[in-house]
């Protein structure tokens, strides 16, 4: 490693962002590590993580469909309230993934005081096709695909910069989520494809079927 100028990542030390210690009611975990889906919309998977700039912290929520594992709904905000972290990235997945009435949806995320709070309850509590799930306490493998992602975008991105700006952290995710993750990297969970080519193959796999 030395004689190519190579370098290991180094993996920062884990900083708990999950505030559990609240009064609000929590919901149990109706998912149970059953981390694969048969069709779009069946579970959703979120989680909230930080990022170190010199301007100060940045946090980042993303939502992410386990079907295709692609990454529906993100946000990066200032503080880790819910209307600025999973709110507008729940609005953000509704978007970019519909929901059929006549479908019903998981919704999992960890125990933190963003999902559990009276906001964002009464925003996800209108969808009534949605249930809610919650990771077991100080279990981080109950949401093990989340996690996953994230290990992912510090590895491959944030652990390689060191961002002057909040600015410039932004765009640099931007680019990592719309750019690469969700439209050229490739996927283990599917077969080693990108999300579009996994798409594509579903469709042709249905026109022959036909």
């Amino acid at each position: 490693m030395r004689k190519e100028q190579i370098r290991s990542v180094v993996k920062l030390k884990y900083r708990v962002t999950t505030n559990s210690s609240h009064r609000y009611p929590i919901v149990e975990n109706k998912l149970m590590r059953e981390f694969k889906a048969e069709r779009i919309n069946q579970v959703w998977v979120s989680d909230l993580t930080y990022i170190r700039t010199k301007e100060g912290w940045l946090y980042l929520t993303t939502m992410i469909d386990l079907f295709d594992r692609k990454v529906i709904g993100w946000a990066l905000s200032k503080t880790m309230k819910a209307k600025d972290t999973v709110i507008p990235a729940f609005k953000m997945a509704l978007i970019n993934r519909p929901l059929n009435v006549e479908q019903k949806l998981i919704f999992h995320s960890d125990r933190g005081i963003q999902y559990a709070c009276e906001e964002f309850v009464s925003i996800i509590g209108k969808y009534k096709n949605i249930e809610r799930s919650m990771s077991r306490k100080g279990d981080c493998w109950d949401n093990a695909v989340a996690e996953s992602f994230f290990k992912s975008i510090k590895v491959e991105l944030i652990y390689r910069n060191k961002y002057p700006s909040r600015q410039k952290a932004e765009l640099s995710i931007f680019e990592y989520i719309e750019t690469w993750y969700n439209r050229k990297r490739r996927h283990k969970h599917l077969k080693n494809l990108t999300i579009e080519e996994f798409h594509k193959s579903i469709n042709t796999n249905l026109k022959n079927a036909a």
